[in-house]
């Protein structure tokens, strides 16, 4: 649920992300987070299943991770976040905190790759916002985690266009899986599993 507290640290990010936008930080500096609109469609998705395990590829300062554990926490699923950068880390433990979603949201702190690759979790639900080049990659590597029903969403697909277009076509083109580009704030691409893991 938005409660005041989600509400109050969700306010006080898309300020900060505003000022440092103006101010011209560097991108590697900047959360580079979501769209508040993104959020609330994640938020929408994320809390229409029960007990749904959410996997958040690129958690920055928490942003969407909120939205995310927010939506989750209503029918009692969760949240893991994944984030290598220890000054993000850093800073996603305390507005977690703040908006008093502990209990429904974990941080996984290190190299993505690494991490994905020893997991044997399985996830209801991705969101994949990281560096725009290790998409493919990426998905890869989720892909064995998802059984039929669950669902990915990668941001950005629009806003980078050039980087992330092959992308979208290997989703839409794959016959074990339903996509669509959705025109929302920078783009998602919604893919859904249809089948377990092709055999290779």
């Amino acid at each position: 649920m938005l409660d005041d507290r989600v509400r109050t640290v969700l306010a006080r990010l898309e300020e900060e992300d505003r000022l440092e936008r103006e101010a011209g930080a560097p991108s590697a500096r900047r959360s580079r987070q979501i769209e508040p609109t993104t959020g609330r469609f994640l938020f929408a998705l994320a809390g229409a299943q029960a007990g749904v395990e959410v996997l958040e590829i690129g958690g920055s300062r928490g942003y969407s991770t909120i939205w995310l554990a927010a939506g989750a926490r209503i029918l009692g699923g969760g949240v893991v976040s994944l984030e290598h950068d220890p000054v993000k880390c850093a800073a996603w433990r305390a507005n977690v905190a703040a908006a008093g979603l502990g209990e429904w949201a974990e941080l996984v702190e290190g190299d993505a790759f690494e991490t994905l690759r020893r997991t044997e979790d399985v996830f209801d639900f991705v969101f994949l916002d990281a560096e725009k080049n290790d998409y493919e990659a990426l998905f890869a590597l989720t892909r064995r985690l998802l059984e039929p029903g669950a669902l990915v969403v990668a941001d950005n697909v629009l806003s980078h266009a050039d980087a992330l277009a092959a992308y979208s076509a290997a989703r839409q083109g794959d016959p074990t899986l339903v996509s669509v580009t959705v025109p929302l704030d920078r783009g998602l691409e919604l893919t859904s599993v249809l089948t377990e893991t092709p055999a290779v």
